[in-house]
C-alpha cells in the first residue's frame, strides 16, 4: 500500500473520548434484512463516518450548559464528541465540525482543505487561520489582520471552530454546498440543509442499499441550543430512512424535496 494510502486508511479521531465507550454507528446499526451498507472507499468521509465513535447505549443528549434536552425520543444515540461549553454548535455548525475533523484527521494536505464560508460570503481557512490570520468582523463586512498565534495544534483548531460557528450557518452550508438532486443518489457524508433564519442541517452518517438500488440513511444532528450530536430515530419506525423519500421527515424538522446536498471534492 502507498504512504499516501496507508496515511487514509489510517484516518482517526482525534478529539478527547470515552475509552470505555467501543461502539460505532456500523456496530450499533446493522443494515436491515435484504440491505448491505453500501460500499464506502478506506479512508474516505462516508467510512469515517460511519465508524463515528458513540457514547453507551442510553446517554441523554445535553445541552452546551450540561442541562438535559427536554426531548430525550429523538435520538437512537449519542456521538462521543465534545459540545464545547457555548452555545455555537447548533445544526450547521455540527454537520461543519464533523467535516473539519475528518479533514484535521488527514494528512496535511488535507489539513489545508479545511475551509468554510462565513454568511457574508467571505471564506475563513484554516491554513490562513493557523498563519496568524484573525477576522474582524464589522457590521457584516470581514478584514483579516495578523493579529493572533500560530500553529495548527487542537487549541488553535478548536478556536478556528469556534470563529466559523459565531459566523456560518444553515444559509451559508447550503451555498457552498453542491446539490445533489434526488435523495435516492444520497452517499455518506451528504447533508440535508434548509438555509434559513432559522434554518436546519443533518448529516448523512451511513447508507444501505440493497439488490435493486433501493438506499436507506442514517441521520445525525446537533440542533438549538448546541447540543451532543446524536443519531436520529425515524418518527415511523427504527433509524433507518428511506431515501426514496424526497422530504424526509425528522423528529424536530420536515425537509423538502432538493435539499441534499454534498460537498465539493475540491473543497472542504
Amino acid at each position: 500500500m502507498a504512504a499516501a494510502a496507508k496515511a487514509e486508511a489510517a484516518r482517526g479521531y482525534s478529539w478527547p473520548r470515552d475509552p470505555a465507550a467501543i461502539d460505532t454507528v456500523a456496530s450499533r446499526f446493522p443494515a436491515p434484512a435484504g440491505f448491505a451498507r453500501r460500499a464506502a472507499s478506506p479512508g474516505s468521509f462516508a467510512a469515517w463516518l460511519r465508524d463515528l465513535p458513540l457514547k453507551p447505549a442510553g446517554t441523554p443528549v445535553v445541552h452546551f450548559d450540561g442541562k438535559l434536552k427536554p426531548n430525550q425520543a429523538a435520538h437512537a444515540a449519542v456521538v462521543d464528541i465534545d459540545i464545547g461549553t457555548r452555545d455555537l454548535q447548533q445544526c450547521a455548525d455540527a454537520v461543519i465540525r464533523l467535516r473539519a475533523e475528518y479533514l484535521y484527521a488527514g494528512p496535511a494536505a488535507e489539513r489545508r482543505r479545511i475551509a468554510f464560508n462565513f454568511t457574508s460570503g467571505d471564506r475563513a481557512s484554516f491554513a490562513r487561520w493557523a498563519e496568524g490570520w484573525r477576522p474582524v468582523v464589522v457590521k457584516d463586512r470581514v478584514s483579516w489582520q495578523r493579529s493572533g498565534a500560530r500553529g495548527t495544534d487542537r487549541g488553535q483548531f478548536a478556536a478556528y471552530l469556534a470563529t466559523v460557528f459565531t459566523y456560518a450557518g444553515s444559509k451559508s452550508l447550503e451555498r457552498e454546498l453542491a446539490p445533489v438532486g434526488e435523495t435516492t443518489k444520497v452517499e455518506g457524508g451528504d447533508v440535508l440543509v434548509y438555509g434559513g433564519f432559522p434554518g436546519h442541517a443533518v448529516i448523512v452518517v451511513d447508507v444501505a442499499e440493497d439488490s435493486n438500488g433501493r438506499r436507506l440513511m442514517l441521520l445525525a444532528q446537533s440542533f438549538m441550543p448546541a447540543q451532543s450530536i446524536h443519531v436520529l430515530k425515524n418518527p415511523k419506525g427504527g433509524v433507518w430512512y428511506d431515501a426514496a423519500l424526497g422530504d424526509p421527515e425528522t423528529p424536530e424538522w420536515r425537509f423538502r424535496p432538493g435539499q441534499l446536498r454534498r460537498f465539493r471534492e475540491s473543497g472542504p
